[in-house]
């Protein structure tokens, strides 16, 4: 499959919008004025940690930063892929808290968007179709 350069408006839109949205999101674990993004940690997985929600999430925004960065950077296949994994397993996460289950299926189709952008890329890399 070569990438259409039809499709290069396409790729700039997901990989703008996939950048920046973990970015910000993984920045606001800190301060918590989008979200209170401890309510959304599954009962299940606090049980199991051995730090306090805040820190946990202090921990999910650092990888959200970085899989944004990543996208944004010169690496976003390997961010795209990075994202969708990150992204289902917050939608998981959002189904065992017996709640928030239009969260998870928004999660679950934002992860499609960074494998479609991950796939984009690899496209892209290869060149202009003949």
């Amino acid at each position: 499959m070569s990438f259409d350069r039809g499709l290069g408006s396409a790729w700039w839109a997901l990989r703008i919008g996939l950048g920046l949205g973990p970015f910000v999101a993984g920045l606001d674990k800190f301060f918590n004025i989008l979200a209170d993004w401890g309510m959304y940690l599954s009962p299940l997985v606090e049980r199991w940690l051995h730090v306090s929600t805040p820190v946990f999430m202090r921990a999910v925004g650092v990888v959200e930063m970085a899989a944004g960065l990543l996208i944004l950077s010169g690496f976003t296949r390997l961010g795209g892929y990075i994202a969708m994994l990150w992204l289902l397993g917050i939608a998981v996460n959002l189904l065992t808290t017996g709640m928030f289950y239009d969260l998870a299926v928004r999660d679950v189709e934002i992860a499609i968007a960074a494998y479609t952008l991950a796939r984009l890329s690899e496209a892209r890399s290869r060149g202009p179709a003949a």
